[in-house]
């Protein structure tokens, strides 16, 4: 199994692209993962931001590869501790399909994303930075992975 990140935004700053690597890295013998950057639909006065929206889902709809199980990381998604994500992740390998994880644009997710999205998670109630969850949702993957490894890193 593998995964995908799908995320929408702008060129990341250093530190959430060297902490991104240093997680990324970590986790590739259990989990190798891929990162798809799509460019955000156009925003700003006197411009459609329901279009942008619509825009930026059909380029995150587009870098979907066909079969996977796909999950949005919204705020209204459900919430796991790092145990119950361990177990979600032995659920998904024992689908046998690779894995998807979409964040979306400033707005959020376009409604043709929800729909293509077998589940939703939240990392909580508080809103944080795109950029930030690439970061966050790296690291809780590797923290997952290796829980299951029996791994010392995770010791809650």
């Amino acid at each position: 199994m593998k995964a995908k990140l799908i995320a929408v935004g702008e060129r990341p700053p250093k530190w959430v692209t060297e902490g991104f690597a240093d997680y990324r890295k970590r986790l590739s013998h259990w989990l190798p993962l891929e990162l798809a950057e799509i460019e955000p639909g156009l925003r700003g006065k006197g411009r459609d931001t329901a279009k942008a929206m619509t825009d930026e889902g059909a380029r995150v709809l587009a870098a979907i590869p066909r079969g996977s199980h796909v999950v949005t990381l919204d705020v209204p998604g459900r919430q796991w501790s790092s145990e119950q994500l361990a177990d979600r992740m032995e659920y998904w390998r024992g689908q046998g399909r690779d894995l998807v994880f979409i964040i979306g644009g400033p707005e959020g997710h376009s409604d043709a994303v929800k729909s293509a999205a077998a589940e939703s998670w939240s990392l909580g109630h508080i809103t944080l930075p795109h950029m930030l969850v690439r970061l966050v949702l790296t690291e809780q993957l590797y923290r997952a992975c290796a829980q299951l490894a029996n791994h010392p890193y995770h010791r809650g």
